[in-house]
């Protein structure tokens, strides 16, 4: 009988206790599962057939972490090998003929586990290790094999680096989810990318780099290690040689999987002719002559749909000229966007080759503000044979990013089989088994992005949704509260106090804990203020007494909110601290501002009915730049800036607008380039009608300028390309700060 598993096990860095069979699932979701409905109890004797120091070898040594010592007399025996080793000869024919397949069927006598390869034989023992959770091991036949050849993780993103001890972690991780790749691409890694990529890393910091190598190749994860020289690269010998000079470095300290990243760059690093050839020279002299290297990625500078110029060249170019062996990266439409057959249909004829998917999810540089913990979704379930790899770029966030990327690895080993909601539901258990319940109640509000320049947005506080619209629904339009509706928020919001506590003082996954802590105490200030906003609905025309009550505790969690968002995260870009965005405080702060206006008419009073303010706006008429959100800490504002290059088109502008006229203190721009005033000018206006140009004067010689505004009235500043002719610039801060 065939069928398919139920729940995962494997907690990250944590132990695990049995689970039952009811509550079992293999992860990643296998190709097929066998079962005969049986089980047994595996003997404390058992006989052993492998070629310990064969290809089989890391399966052997993991076995080994799992079982007690063999007896060549035991009448039970363990078989581990790869294909056409002698001691799995007669299971050829049942092996997958997929790389990294494996055969595994345990018996009432036998355990057998034979791989397509080397690393498909470990596989069939991490399988093993999962079955061995059970208090018995059932009867099974695993057919199994990953849909898309390369899968995993780059760590690419701006911000924080993830620490050493996080990365030895995330590699163990990989290991049990069946993921075989790690692209070391951090952006802030000086050594990595300009200005330091030509220079050896330091002692401390190679020695670290050797261990991460070293502990990928024990979970069977390929270390690709990538170098970002595009920004400042020149076309000639000498940094040709500096490239190779660089990656044999690295070699020598055990890499054995090199990437090329010339993403986010602008200037001459553009150029796909030069690129092509730079990449090929390093193919045929290091990659082809080294012969245990995988094979080389490219990150190119056109990596999405919206950014490509098909005409101009540059992806056709990459197409034809670069050797057929050399992986490009794709992130679909957009920079953030899910992937589809009609992104693959694109891409691919262009490149002449299987495009390898680079997906910006969970990550979170652009929305630091934001935990992104739902579910993955939204990617195809049919485009398995169009991809040669599918990795993930993560948050700074690196426990925390584990929910997602479990469930990266299940959709990308077994497509057609993938199931969101049960994959989110099962990573969940995976990083907190004993509070998974508490987690799930936070990680359901703390899914989405919030605005942001991208426009990608995520489901948040889905089971939940029916009851919310309900409820305000019959409170704006009739007055009334939908009693029902009433009851599930309520509880909810019970619910997401209780496990905010009981999460914050949990000593289970404590790196995870202090992760996510500041965004727990915003949860349980949100749980607290939907209560007092239910309260103050029930009293706003019965209960004087009790609304005001009410109303002066909402008022109070209010400011609390306030507190906690501009005092934890203070980062450059998406300073603070956002938890149930998108549905859950929405909600509460129309319900707030009816139940305070139904108040005030009944009593004719004048309580203050804001529940959130904002007074600037922002517009744009460059794409790139419409949708970014703008913020405000006290008496500073600014616009989150962007990470990627710019494409400002010619007579372009960029609007801030004011609630009110404003008297400004200071006012910083930072476009990326040190010649900026020549290209963008900014302008001011008191009335509305008449504008004001105002010089840009340099900070400390570099990109960043400010602008003497410092007494100046003001109500709309405007950003204009008055070049004639599209810029390319960045966009790394536009803020101010008022009188």
């Amino acid at each position: 009988m065939k069928r398919k598993l139920l729940c995962s096990v494997w907690a990250g860095c944590l132990s695990l206790g049995m689970l039952s069979a009811q509550e079992f699932h293999l992860q990643p979701t296998p190709q097929v599962y066998e079962t005969l409905q049986d089980s047994i109890v595996l003997p404390d004797a058992y006989r052993f057939s492998a070629d310990v120091e064969g290809a089989a070898s890391d399966a052997v040594r993991l076995l080994g972490t799992l079982l007690p010592d063999h007896q060549e007399k035991a009448d039970f025996r363990i078989t581990v090998g790869v294909k056409g080793d002698k001691a799995v000869r007669k299971y050829t024919r049942l092996i997958p003929s997929k790389a990294e397949g494996y055969y595994l069927k345990v018996g009432k006598n036998e355990i057998v586990i034979a791989g397509a390869d080397a690393r498909g034989a470990y596989y069939g023992v991490q399988t093993l290790a999962q079955l061995l959770t059970l208090p018995k091991l059932p009867l099974v036949e695993v057919t199994d094999y990953p849909d898309i050849p390369y899968r995993g993780v780059v760590e690419g993103f701006y911000g924080t680096p993830w620490s050493h001890e996080a990365r030895l972690c995330q590699l163990e991780f990989y290991g049990r989810n069946k993921m075989n790749v790690y692209l070391y691409g951090p952006k802030d890694d000086p050594y990595h990318s300009t200005p330091n990529w030509r220079k050896p890393y330091p002692e401390r910091e190679a020695a670290q780099l050797k261990e991460l190598v070293d502990k990928a190749k024990e979970n069977n994860v390929i270390f690709y290690w990538a170098i970002h020289p595009g920004q400042d690269i020149k076309w000639n010998d000498e940094d040709r040689q500096n490239l190779l000079n660089k990656f044999e470095k690295m070699y020598q300290l055990g890499v054995r999987g090199f990437a090329v990243f010339f993403d986010d760059i602008s200037g001459e690093g553009t150029k796909a002719d030069k690129q092509a050839d730079l990449l090929n020279y390093l193919d045929d002299h290091f990659v082809k002559v080294k012969g245990d290297v995988e094979p080389l990625i490219m990150c190119p500078t056109e990596y999405n749909k919206a950014w490509s110029n098909v005409k101009g060249g540059y992806l056709t170019t990459l197409g034809e000229k670069l050797n057929k062996g050399i992986q490009i990266m794709w992130t679909g439409n957009s920079v953030i966007a899910t992937i589809d057959r009609e992104t693959m249909d694109f891409i691919n004829p262009l490149l002449k080759r299987k495009a390898y998917i680079w997906w910006n999810f969970p990550v979170s540089d652009y929305v630091r503000d934001h935990l992104l913990m739902g579910p993955v979704y939204g990617n195809a379930l049919d485009i398995k044979d169009e991809m040669e790899g599918f990795v993930s770029n993560p948050m700074e966030h690196a426990e925390a990013s584990k929910i997602a990327l479990y469930s990266v690895a299940d959709y990308a080993w077994n497509l057609s089989d993938y199931d969101s909601d049960l994959s989110w539901k099962r990573a969940i258990k995976d990083l907190m088994p004993q509070h998974a319940a508490y987690l799930e109640t936070f990680a359901a509000h703390n899914s989405d992005l919030g605005a942001n320049g991208h426009r990608f947005r995520r489901e948040e506080s889905v089971a939940l949704q029916p009851a919310l619209e309900a409820l305000l629904s019959t409170y704006e339009k009739q007055h009334i509260i939908d009693e029902d509706a009433w009851r599930q928020v309520n509880e909810e919001c019970c619910k997401i106090v209780t496990a905010s506590d009981i999460l914050s003082v949990s000593q289970e996954n404590q790196p995870f804990i202090a992760e996510i802590t500041p965004w727990l105490m915003q949860f349980k200030l949100v749980g607290q203020y939907g209560e007092a906003v239910l309260q103050m609905m029930r009293w706003a025309v019965t209960d004087k007494t009790g609304f005001e009550t009410a109303y002066e505790h909402a008022k109070s969690l209010q400011l609390l909110m306030y507190k906690v968002d501009t005092s934890y995260n203070q980062n450059p870009y998406q300073p603070g601290i956002k938890s149930g965005s998108k549905v859950l405080l929405p909600t509460f702060y129309a319900l707030f501002e009816a139940s305070v206006g139904l108040y005030n008419q009944a009593y004719q009073a004048a309580l203050d009915t804001r529940a959130v303010y904002m007074p600037y706006t922002w517009n744009s008429d460059v794409p790139q730049l419409a949708a970014l959100p703008v913020l405000r800490k006290g008496k500073m504002g600014n616009v989150s800036p962007s990470n990627e290059v710019i494409r400002w088109q010619a007579g372009g502008e960029a609007l801030l607008m004011m609630d009110q006229m404003r008297t400004l203190k200071s006012l910083t721009v930072d476009l990326g380039i040190a010649d900026a005033p020549k290209f963008i000018r900014l302008e001011i206006t008191a009335d509305g009608q008449r504008w004001e140009a105002i010089p840009l004067q340099p900070v400390n010689g570099k990109t960043r300028f400010k602008a003497e505004v410092e007494g100046r009235n003001v109500q709309k500043i405007r950003l204009t390309n008055i070049t004639g002719q599209e810029q390319k610039v960045y966009f790394k801060q536009f803020g101010f700060e008022e009188k």
